[in-house]
């Protein structure tokens, strides 16, 4: 029954009047009676002008959990600064409306965050950090767009984003004269275990990530700062380079939902049959390729059984790309077993021959940051969570209700969950420090029922009618399933809300175009309301400034 754990739960009802002296009547008392544990937030008058605080959030975290009304602005503080500073404020109100379900104000403040954001991009005394902050905010708007800014159940097919690898893979860049002594001193100095080498190739893409490539790198290390500490501690375990982190980079800008239109899917674009043989399964409701945690032990696993193959790092990667089999034929072609001897011979696919020289360019730039003015950037903090096992199907709605999170959230937590719903067995993250209420609650909620039913906590001036009617469900219904005594709940009151999922077939896209492989990809929608163009806008040019288009379609090689 319920989630694993190993706590005895007890249903005790604690009648009111004895924790606040308080008189009231019989039945008010019995129906005030525990039926879950204590909600992990405060009550809240909605008459009141100022919205509760919120639990921080790992997705949304830009903004602290509490926000003064006087910000600490630096003494040479821009207009900009302090238009960005009021942008923030207006995000968590934001947030905290949205927690409560009232979607009229949270769409009211999120949008004020937006204009002002953009208002912003003026002057503001940290250009970096304003495009990070501008970015985030975009994205998390986005998403509760995408969530319906309230209660309601209806889920978006979680989004795919596009491999920004993808793009750059086919073309070629002029080499800077000036660049080719520089960066021979900086790899001379360059401690790596995997062979760093300074050739036209290397050289060219030093050159596009300085320029025009400067926003698709900045964004990738910006990310990788959620990776980080998972990539880097299975790295070491499975034995190989550290370097090799910039091989995800290369591949998914550590996007964990990257799909590419050829077959490759995840943070490390495994294609499904090579995943497979490295215990990343796909069912109906997931794909493991789109967990970083097990994706990246596939990915280590991989390379380790390539460089053991090949002897040579650089071999290994290629192979990587295209295949053992294409290096395989090429060394025997060729009788080298060397990559850029190959490269120069023409023997390897055209995007295999630029995919090594991606990779080593990204090594020797991380390496040596200062020299390319990557070492101010603002890393996004590593992420942290709670597993929960699933001991039934649960619908993320459900999650949502009981941990206080927005559905985006919880689906950005678990990218590689394919829909709404968390199929038995599946160990769910939800935000650090929520998990143990999580199981207690789930416990209360029979196991049969937590694929569609809902947890509502009574705000005030609610009503079983008006709560019904959010939910599409009779308050006779309503009142059977909480067996209560009375028709009128009490602010504070958490009620189970029989409902009904109505569960869309994924959208999906075949792309014939590709000689590696095939698959049916999903493409991004975005929210179309009138009142919500602004934003999507503001997230298409955001996601430009990137170094990414704005419509998603699938992209990636087969080899994987």
């Amino acid at each position: 029954m319920g989630c694993r754990t190993t706590t005895s739960l007890l249903l005790v009802w604690i009648p009111l009047s004895l924790i606040c002296g308080c008189g009231v009547n019989q039945q008010q008392q019995r129906f005030r009676s525990a039926f879950l544990p204590p909600a992990p937030r405060p009550a809240f008058d909605l008459a009141s002008s100022e919205p509760p605080a919120v639990a921080s959030s790992i997705y949304l975290s830009e903004v602290p959990n509490v926000v003064s009304r006087t910000p600490q602005l630096p003494a040479n503080a821009t207009r900009s600064d302090l238009l960005i500073e009021k942008a923030q404020l207006h995000l968590q109100q934001g947030k905290k409306y949205y927690q409560i379900k009232d979607g009229e104000r949270a769409r009211r403040e999120f949008d004020q965050a937006v204009d002002l954001m953009l208002e912003a991009s003026e002057n503001p005394s940290d250009r970096q950090a304003y495009d990070a902050k501008l970015e985030k905010m975009v994205e998390a708007v986005h998403g509760y767009d995408l969530s319906g800014l309230g209660s309601a159940a209806t889920l978006q097919e979680p989004q795919f984003e596009k491999a920004p690898l993808e793009d750059i893979l086919p073309m070629t860049f002029p080499v800077d004269p000036k660049l080719k002594a520089k960066v021979r001193e900086q790899v001379q100095a360059t401690v790596s275990q995997l062979p760093l080498t300074v050739n036209d190739a290397v050289l060219g893409y030093i050159h596009y990530f300085s320029g025009r490539g400067r926003n698709t790198l900045i964004a990738g290390l910006r990310r990788e700062g959620r990776y980080r500490p998972l990539v880097q501690r299975i790295l070491d375990e499975e034995g190989v380079p550290q370097e090799l982190i910039h091989l995800a980079q290369a591949e998914s800008g550590f996007l964990p939902r990257a799909m590419s239109r050829k077959a490759a899917g995840g943070m490390w674009q495994f294609v499904v049959w090579r995943g497979r043989e490295y215990g990343l399964n796909q069912t109906r409701y997931t794909d493991d390729r789109l967990d970083p945690e097990k994706a990246t032990r596939a990915a280590a696993r991989h390379l380790r059984d390539l460089y053991q193959k090949f002897g040579d790092w650089h071999l290994a990667i290629a192979a990587y790309d295209c295949g053992p089999g294409v290096i395989e034929r090429a060394v025997e072609r060729t009788g080298y077993a060397d990559f850029f001897e190959m490269r120069n011979r023409r023997v390897l696919p055209l995007e295999t021959t630029n995919y090594v020289p991606i990779i080593l360019a990204m090594t020797i730039m991380s390496k040596n940051a200062a020299e390319y003015g990557l070492d101010g950037i603002v890393a996004d903090p590593p992420l942290e969570y709670d597993n929960v096992a699933m001991t039934s199907p649960t619908h993320l709605a459900l999650i949502s209700d009981i941990t206080n999170t927005p559905v985006p959230e919880i689906q950005s937590l678990n990218p590689s969950l394919l829909r709404g719903l968390a199929p038995a067995g599946y160990s769910l993250h939800v935000p650090k420090g929520r998990g143990s209420y999580l199981m207690a609650a789930l416990q209360m909620v029979p196991e049969e029922r937590r694929a569609s039913w809902r947890v509502h906590q009574v705000e005030d001036g609610e009503t079983l009618a008006t709560i019904g009617k959010r939910y599409r469900t009779a308050p006779g219904t309503i009142v059977a399933a909480n067996h209560m005594l009375s028709a009128s709940p009490a602010v504070g009151d958490q009620l189970l809300i029989p409902a009904a999922y109505h569960e869309a077939e994924p959208v999906r896209t075949a792309h014939t175009n590709s000689t590696k492989g095939h698959r049916a990809a999903g493409s991004k929608n975005h929210a179309t309301s009138a009142h919500h163009r602004r934003t999507v806008a503001s997230k298409t040019r955001v996601h430009r400034a990137a170094g990414f288009p704005a419509a998603t379609g699938q992209v990636a090689r087969a080899s994987r």
